[in-house]
């Protein structure tokens, strides 16, 4: 797992402008086989929880999961880690708004596109939505979120507003909230409802 975080800081380091060499040696020397592009951090910890549920060790695999930092960065880890990169195969999740960025980032990269799959609002709203509301909300309790949710609910913006969508706007508003809430999700779900899209990838790898 070390030595992927060193892979996967070499990859940042190189998305930023750095030398591409240590990423490459890095690739070699691990076996990297697939990078799996997603948005931000959040989306890397319920990858990774699944993973752990179903028994995976994504890393002795060769599989990389890379949290890019937002959609408008695929067309740059793309073109570094597929085709015209280090030649690894690509796959990952991405939002139905953000799909235009996949589409003309794999295109440039000559990358295909089968191992993309596409949540409707984020993934956040996937789990929401797999979960129910009132079992999201049993969770938000149990993490001691009771108070700062009820208040969040309270605010006139809130006014209205379906109970999932208030969900994942709470998820929102403070930071690291939703990463750990991307790893409580996934926990909590039932084995046979895992929403689609991060079913898929899972199976795709």
């Amino acid at each position: 797992m070390a030595d992927m975080r060193a892979f996967l800081d070499a990859v940042s380091g190189w998305a930023g402008g750095g030398p591409g060499g240590p990423a490459s040696d890095l690739a070699v020397r691990l076996g990297v086989r697939t990078a799996v592009l997603l948005e931000g951090p959040s989306d890397h910890a319920a990858v990774e929880a699944l993973a752990v549920r179903r028994g995976r060790d994504l890393a002795a695999e060769g599989v990389c999961v890379v949290p890019m930092g937002g959609a408008t960065s695929v067309g740059r880890y793309a073109g570094l880690l597929g085709p015209p990169g280090l030649g690894l195969r690509l796959a990952g999740l991405c939002d139905e708004g953000e799909q235009r960025f996949y589409e003309r980032g794999l295109k440039r990269a000559r990358a295909p596109r089968p191992g993309f799959f596409v949540c409707v609002a984020d993934l956040e709203d996937e789990l929401i939505r797999t979960l129910g509301t009132a079992r999201t909300e049993e969770i938000v309790r149990a993490e001691g979120d009771l108070r700062a949710w009820q208040t969040f609910r309270r605010q006139p913006a809130q006014d209205g507003r379906p109970r999932h969508q208030q969900l994942r706007r709470f998820l929102g508003t403070k930071k690291g909230r939703k990463i750990r809430y991307g790893h409580l999700l996934v926990e909590a779900l039932d084995p046979q409802q895992v929403p689609g899209p991060l079913d898929g990838l899972l199976m795709s790898l």
